[in-house]
């Protein structure tokens, strides 16, 4: 990709959850993290905006939340961008290794990242998780219209009791699949370049979940 269309950058971020609403997630006081810490592994990772060797994830100290940095992801219309350029995604396929007795859920998160859009041209960042076995996804979108050529920053939570946990005792996979779409519009895409990027000022990006813990119920004997 062109250095210029990273010259400005920002960190990105992602809310999976069954419900989304703008409201901070409301959350019974005693809730705590567990104390030992959880283990994310990565089983695959596929999609043109997270080539093989170019994703990692991070949990944070408090096992509040994990970061997974992505080293490019960014789509494009117009001079220099390729045809297949105007959308790019990830599917990550986590395994999450939880400390016994609990159970997690994806509570909330910011998304951040770069756009520079002409007049004209839209584009849309797209986020949705599922747990592996179960039939329902969900999603959010994010629509950018041009003229823009700034930083962009959306914020989703979710209410507590709007929470999907992951199933006590079961080994579950999270996947996660998120998407970055531009589209010429108006614009004259042979004269200008549009682009959507979620990046930061080192080249790579960060999409933080921010977890919710609650203890599994004790099983009856």
């Amino acid at each position: 990709m062109p250095g210029a269309l990273l010259a400005s950058g920002a960190t990105a971020a992602f809310l999976a959850s069954s419900l989304f609403t703008h409201a901070a997630p409301a959350a019974p006081a005693h809730i705590v993290a567990p104390p030992d810490k959880i283990v994310i592994e990565v089983a695959t990772v596929n999609g043109s905006g997270c080539p093989i060797g170019t994703a990692a994830i991070a949990v944070s100290p408090d096992n509040t939340a994990f970061t997974v940095t992505y080293s490019q992801y960014l789509a494009q219309v117009g001079v220099g961008a390729k045809a297949t350029d105007f959308r790019k995604n990830c599917q990550l396929n986590l395994i999450v290794h939880v400390p016994s007795g609990f159970t997690y859920a994806v509570a909330s998160a910011d998304y951040r990242g770069y756009a520079h859009l002409e007049g004209g041209a839209t584009a849309t960042q797209k986020a949705s998780y599922y747990f592996q076995g179960s039939p329902d996804t969900a999603s959010r979108s994010h629509p950018f219209n041009g003229p823009l050529d700034n930083d962009w920053q959306a914020t989703d939570s979710t209410d507590w009791g709007q929470l999907v946990w992951a199933p006590c005792g079961v080994q579950r996979n999270f996947n996660i699949n998120t998407e970055l779409r531009v589209n010429a519009g108006t614009s004259d895409p042979t004269k200008t370049n549009s682009f959507i990027a979620m990046d930061s000022t080192d080249g790579d990006i960060k999409t933080i979940y921010h977890l919710a813990w609650k203890e599994c119920p004790t099983p009856r004997r």
